[in-house]
């Protein structure tokens, strides 16, 4: 004799099926904003005015600017627009993930004569380089890079 489906268990089964999706909704939301490293501008309309300014600078500087990860080395290749490597006054990079900060790492750079080397452990993954340098003639040129590594 087959069972007889009943309000009871259409009920049942209702709240099971949007118990499990509000469960999950409110792990990924916890997540979410448990690994959000916080904001990137304190003022974003203040920001957005000075964008083009800071863009149009960055450009006329020229420099081509390349990261690659090999044996343990980070090679980050900055070369100005005649191809000759360009030595910023300032330099400052920190690699890290692109989801949260728990791995960022400050990068220590020496020149090798082609490129920025500095020591690193990689995991298989995306990584992004954050990084920021000034020219000689006080230019702040800023960049985001993503490094795939594919151990």
């Amino acid at each position: 004799m087959p069972r007889e489906i009943t309000g009871r268990h259409v009920f049942l089964g209702f709240c099971a099926a949007f118990g499990v999706i509000i469960s999950v909704n409110v792990l990924l939301a916890y997540n979410a904003v448990k690994t959000f490293p916080g904001l990137e501008v304190k003022n974003s309309y203040v920001a957005s005015q000075e964008f083009n300014k800071r863009k149009a600078a960055q450009e006329a500087l020229g420099w081509e600017v390349s990261a690659s990860a090999e044996g343990g080395l980070l090679r980050l290749v900055m070369n100005g627009p005649d191809g000759a490597p360009v030595y910023p006054t300032e330099m400052k990079a920190v690699l890290g993930r692109a989801t949260q900060i728990k791995d960022d790492q400050l990068l220590e750079f020496r020149h090798d004569g082609t490129a920025f080397v500095a020591p690193v452990a990689l995991e298989r993954g995306n990584w992004n380089i954050r990084m920021t340098a000034t020219a000689e003639d006080g230019t702040l040129y800023s960049r985001r890079l993503v490094l795939r590594v594919k151990q």
